[in-house]
């Protein structure tokens, strides 16, 4: 299931690398921020984020909206924002023909069942972050997503504990 899913995924995703798909939804749903940031949410490292946006740049998706200090932070182009659109309508309709063949009671617990999976297997809010990099956070957000609400709990029970928050983000 997995195979077929990486599969569908990454065929929407059409001339775009994995990580440039990453960083592009990254920037998409949470606004202009560095090639630092951004590699800490796709899960790559810092200098292939850096090689990634310059590609993106150079397709005139991203760009680098002024520097203060070091900081040089990248935001998504109109052409970038609309590519984004149409990717991630692209990966909607590549999940939606995988899950199309069950009824919709068996989709509906196939759902419940992939949600305390996603739930169980979340242990912080910096895995959330990695795992959710490609999710529509507009169809998926607060109570909805079993990932972050699951992050949140966690948050919520190392605080009461008093244990710190080492990877917020």
């Amino acid at each position: 299931m997995g195979l077929l899913v990486v599969d569908a995924i990454e065929t929407s995703f059409g001339d775009l690398s994995r990580s440039a798909a990453a960083l592009l939804l990254t920037l998409h749903y949470h606004g202009p921020m560095t090639a630092t940031e951004l590699a800490m949410i796709a899960g790559i490292t810092q200098p292939t984020a850096v090689r990634v946006v310059d590609g993106l740049i150079r397709r005139g998706l991203v760009v680098r909206e002024g520097r203060s200090g070091r900081r040089a932070p990248l935001a998504l182009t109109r052409e970038g924002s609309e590519s984004t659109n149409a990717l991630q309508a692209a990966r909607l309709d590549a999940m939606e023909r995988l899950l199309a063949t069950l009824p919709k009671a068996e989709r509906v617990r196939f759902e419940r069942s992939l949600d305390r999976l996603l739930a169980s297997a979340t242990r912080s809010r910096a895995f959330a972050r990695t795992t959710c990099r490609l999710c529509d956070h507009g169809l998926c957000s607060g109570p909805l997503c079993p990932i972050g609400t699951r992050a949140s709990e966690l948050e919520h029970v190392a605080g009461a504990k008093g244990e710190p928050h080492a990877d917020r983000t």
